[in-house]
């Protein structure tokens, strides 16, 4: 029998990925939480008193730190007042099966639940825009999307902060693509255990030195009720190869995930590079934090509402005069809004133009007008056949006959990972 490193006494259960310790589950519950409480409190994450809302998905990140922070709370005396932050996308069979565990993590722990959706934000789920995009760079929408939500919804029920269950698998993962991007800004900041502290809602990962694999373990031997399916609609995400590669890493030595996270602790930026940072300002639509006139969640409902008086994301608490200028944003055409994206219009134009000439290449249309051509040029030729003049003719290779005279190039269609 092998026993416990840490007690001695009982019989080790497993061996934690993190330190490769062979430990029992009263000492590995009791380790892991002690972990977690260190960083809360050598990070001074929380003050007394504060409202914080706790992003719950119902998976394994979520629902272990709502269990956590609802029996830390109590055993160290936080003095917060806790509640969970759940936002629909709009996911058939993924989504609506996981809110229901949280609805059954609201009655486990015994904190109140509030639930946004997509559709009642946005006036768009997740379904009706991968119907419309497709599977490629849904993430971007959702993403943004998802975001912006949980600060509108924290918003709405005045919290103080925003605690996410992103753990030190997420956080390497997040530094390995931001590397491989060149994305400098995002290289800086991606590690921060606390965010959005300039101005907007701060958000804390208490899970920033935690193991994935040991919050599948603690969830597992606590047995407590989680989902576990995966998105739908993202094994086709960039994040996945980051994932894979860093799970090869973990295999060979199991201390690079916190090696990537300190790693990209150090990381300063030059002088230049803080130059070119944009500042944050509002976004002149819906009043949302952005580094550009129109914030990005504004610019992809523009694309998705195209030409269609949709909805204004007008922020909670706004005064008459702003939510009578939201209302004259809601009521707004594209003619109105296209200084936003003047430049993807015309690229928009183009590409229509090479789908139409390809769909007339596939029903013979192009062929048609091809013929309709050469019988205007019959006459002519008749006349320089009669004056004697040369006749141009077509060019054939194996009874083909190939016209070079045109060259029709089909625009690529807009790639929306290199526009965001």
């Amino acid at each position: 029998m092998v026993q416990c490193g840490a007690c001695r006494t009982a019989r080790a259960a497993l061996k934690r990925p993190k330190t490769g310790d062979m430990i029992c589950k009263e000492c590995f519950f009791a380790v892991f939480e002690k972990e977690v409480h260190c960083t809360i409190v050598d990070n001074h994450l929380f003050d007394r008193g504060e409202r914080v809302a706790i992003g719950a998905s119902g998976g394994k990140d979520s629902t272990v730190l709502a269990h956590l922070l609802t029996l830390l709370n109590k055993r160290y005396d936080y003095g917060l007042d806790l509640f969970l932050l759940s936002i629909d996308e709009g996911i058939t069979g993924y989504r609506d099966d996981s809110l229901e565990t949280v609805k059954r993590n609201q009655e486990q722990y015994g904190v109140p639940l509030k639930i946004l959706s997509y559709k009642e934000l946005y006036d768009w789920s997740m379904d009706d825009i991968v119907s419309q995009i497709g599977l490629r760079n849904n993430c971007t929408f959702c993403g943004v999307f998802r975001r912006q939500a949980l600060d509108r919804g924290a918003a709405l029920l005045k919290a103080d902060k925003i605690v996410t269950g992103h753990n030190a698998d997420d956080i390497a993962e997040t530094v390995l693509m931001n590397l491989l991007r060149g994305d400098t800004p995002r290289l800086a900041r991606c590690v921060d255990i606390m965010t959005g502290n300039k101005g907007s809602l701060p958000r804390c990962k208490p899970f920033k030195y935690t193991y994935e694999k040991e919050i599948v373990m603690y969830a597992y031997f606590k047995k407590l009720d989680y989902f576990s399916t995966e998105c739908i609609y993202s094994p086709n995400a960039y994040r996945g190869f980051a994932r894979e590669f860093l799970k090869d890493l973990e295999r060979v030595r199991p201390i690079a995930i916190l090696d990537i996270i300190h790693a990209g602790e150090t990381f300063t930026i030059t002088k230049d590079e803080a130059q070119k940072q944009r500042t944050l300002s509002k976004c002149v639509r819906c009043g949302y934090l952005s580094s550009q006139k129109y914030c990005k969640a504004c610019v992809l409902l523009d694309r998705l509402n195209r030409g269609l008086p949709r909805v204004a994301l007008a922020l909670e608490g706004e005064t008459a005069e702003d939510a009578a200028t939201h209302s004259k944003i809601q009521t707004q055409t594209t003619s109105d809004f296209s200084d936003l994206d003047s430049e993807n219009l015309a690229a928009e134009k183009e590409y229509k133009r090479g789908v139409i000439v390809a769909q007339q290449q596939s029903s013979g249309g192009v062929a048609a007008v091809a013929t309709s051509a050469t019988s205007k040029k019959a006459p002519r030729r008749a006349n320089r056949r009669r004056k004697g003049q040369p006749t141009a003719t077509p060019t054939t290779n194996n009874n083909t006959t190939t016209d070079t005279t045109t060259d029709t190039h089909q625009q690529p269609p807009l790639q929306a990972e290199n526009e965001f």
